[in-house]
């Protein structure tokens, strides 16, 4: 894991922002820098590089990483880096080192862009061909690992993190209001809706992409992998939990693999305790959990997490959220994200980072898209009724289950009815905010809500836009910034390519049984994860009251929220000063005043 910046173009950077930008990502690899510079025809090439170690902990796999005139930064792992060397040296490879990098540079000489198909992991790297002059950029399948992109007059720049750009470039990119302002109005879930970042210069390249940047400085684009899908609706049930279960044990060993410490993620629920439970009982690691404890009850499960850590017999630490600078670590965190904070989840996750990196570790792994693989979801319940109404029996059971066990805790009054989706497959209204806060806006932006069409069960279509376009989008980035601002690898074991695809054959009327999501993989889980974890029907999650965090009745905190600031110039003063006064704040409130405080922050920082 670290960080990458670098420039193509007919200008020659300048030395003092070359330094500057090393110094800027010193987070992301304090383990190291390097630094690499080509001149080819009239193109100027410059590549910075700093490491955060964790395979091969010797210098040997310092990068910028050279082999047969080509050069490599890179910013990730591949996961399947021993097996790729053992076929390369079949071919003659001979390798120096023991880490991934070479064998990543090893591969792209040897098969070019097909290596691409060939590589399990996550990935951000630019390489570059000295003999023709040739630059290609790539990303990995989901978008683990981040990378920015800004084309100027003089150039193309690129950097794992947008201020990577800005330093290189010598100036900030102006501030994209309107996207901005379309994510406070209607929420996380919009951000990726479109091709656009908080700046308006500023693209990303998509997840599963590579850019090509020819000697003439002729830019293209290209999508090197499309999963099929296909459900395989011959397989059995038990077949799909016995399918599912070795492919999660093999995605599992695969993120294991480190020359550091590993710490886990934990909450209550099945995600987290799928990865610990597989590790401890199955591979044998030494599995230290973390955890953030909540005493309210809407997202307290310490009863789960108690029972999981006896039965497991795994290292845990638990830690108490705290209101304590609550103000002055958002505007750091804004500040360390050269953007809003998504959600409160994500301002916790940040707080739990600095807990794992205080114990010393430089890995965490979390259970992200467990939900949008196997289902998870409130809304997912009701997608799954409408998906099976075909089958009248089972639409009767689920029905029932859902009643039983599922009706109890949802407080989202749209996904209050079982027959939602049977009424209606197209409501949506349950994603986008907007219409619920126009009027704290002078000019309200209510945007029609979209989707990808999929050929596939309503179930599948929500869960592949939630993985692609939505949901997972978000948290992978928020994942990546919070753990390298603490220069810390964030691992994903359910976003490993065989787990989803094999995911994609189960049929959808397996994702849901007796009331309960993610039906197959619990199943699969039989006998290694505690049975208290597999039959509870919450989904909690990382999450807390804005009111946890921060006291609305504490005047100093009060006039921090509404002293002078340019977002006064969008969102109306009077509307917030309502939120504040009120005694007690229902979740969409709380959720609100914390997207606000994300806003004006980013606008006091970076609109300049």
């Amino acid at each position: 894991m670290c960080g990458i910046a670098g420039y193509f173009g007919n200008s020659k950077l300048k030395l003092e922002n070359f330094k500057q930008t090393s110094e800027i990502l010193k987070h992301r690899g304090p383990d190291g820098e390097g630094f690499f510079s080509h001149k080819f025809q009239d193109n100027n090439v410059a590549f910075i590089h700093r490491r955060l170690a964790i395979i091969d902990l010797d210098e040997r796999s310092n990068q910028p990483f050279s082999y047969q005139n080509t050069v490599l930064v890179f910013n990730g792992e591949i996961y399947n880096y021993i097996e790729l060397r053992r076929n390369l040296e079949k071919l003659g490879h001979i390798f120096k080192t023991k880490g991934d990098t070479e064998v990543l540079i090893h591969a792209l000489c040897q098969w070019g862009q097909g290596a691409l198909n060939k590589l399990e992991g996550m990935w951000a790297f630019a390489w570059y061909n000295k003999e023709n002059g040739t630059l290609i950029l790539s990303r990995d399948r989901f978008g683990e690992k981040p990378l920015y992109f800004w084309k100027k007059k003089e150039g193309f720049y690129f950097s794992s993190e947008v201020k990577g750009l800005a330093t290189l470039a010598g100036e900030w990119p102006r501030v994209n209001k309107h996207h901005l302002l379309s994510s406070l109005a209607n929420g996380y879930k919009s951000l990726y809706k479109k091709k656009e970042t908080f700046f308006q210069e500023v693209k990303e390249l998509s997840s599963g992409n590579f850019l090509t940047i020819n000697s003439k400085g002729s830019i293209s684009t290209k999508k090197y992998w499309k999963p099929q899908l296909t459900e395989n609706q011959k397989i059995s049930f038990k077949d799909a939990v016995s399918m599912t279960r070795e492919a999660v044990i093999k995605a599992v060993e695969l993120r294991i693999r480190s020359d550091v410490p590993i710490a886990f993620c934990m909450s209550g629920g099945v995600d987290s305790n799928t990865l610990i439970s597989v590790a401890s009982k199955i591979l044998n690691c030494d599995v230290h959990g973390f955890t953030i404890a909540n005493e309210d009850s809407r997202y307290q499960e310490q009863n789960l997490v108690n029972i999981a850590v006896k039965e497991l017999g795994i290292k845990h630490t638990q830690i108490p959220l705290t209101k304590k600078n609550f103000l002055s670590n958002m505007r750091s965190i804004v500040k360390a994200h050269d953007a809003p904070v998504a959600t409160i989840s994500y301002y916790v996750h940040w707080f739990l980072m600095n807990k794992i990196k205080d114990n010393g570790y430089k890995i965490s792994i979390s259970g992200t898209a467990a939900d949008e693989l196997f289902s998870g979801y409130y809304d997912h319940h009701l997608l799954y009724i409408a998906s099976i109404s075909k089958n009248k029996d089972l639409l009767k059971n689920s029905k029932k289950n859902w009643l039983k066990y599922i009706a109890p805790y949802v407080r989202n009054q749209l996904l209050q009815d079982p027959d939602r989706f049977l009424k209606n497959p197209n409501f949506r209204d349950h994603i986008y905010t907007g219409k619920d806060f126009s009027n704290y806006f002078y000019n309200p932006i209510l945007e029609i809500f979209h989707e990808k069409e999929y050929p596939v069960s309503l179930l599948r279509k929500r869960m592949l836009n939630e993985l692609f376009y939505e949901t997972v989008p978000v948290i992978l980035n928020e994942d990546d910034l919070n753990a390298m601002n603490n220069s810390i690898e964030n691992r994903s074991p359910f976003l490993d390519r065989n787990l989803f695809e094999k995911s994609l054959q189960v049929p959808t009327e397996y994702l849901v049984n007796n009331g309960r999501a993610k039906s197959v993989l619990r199943e699969s889980m039989r006998g290694i994860l505690p049975d208290a974890i597999l039959e509870s029907p919450r989904k909690v999650g990382f999450n807390a009251p804005i009111e946890d965090l921060l006291d609305i009745t504490n005047s100093d905190n009060r006039e921090q929220l509404l002293d002078d600031s340019p977002i006064f110039n969008f969102i109306k003063k009077s509307e917030i000063e309502k939120i504040l006064n009120k005694k007690k704040l229902p979740n969409s409130l709380s959720k609100f005043l914390f997207s606000f405080l994300g806003a004006k922050f980013f606008l006091e920082e970076f609109d300049r």
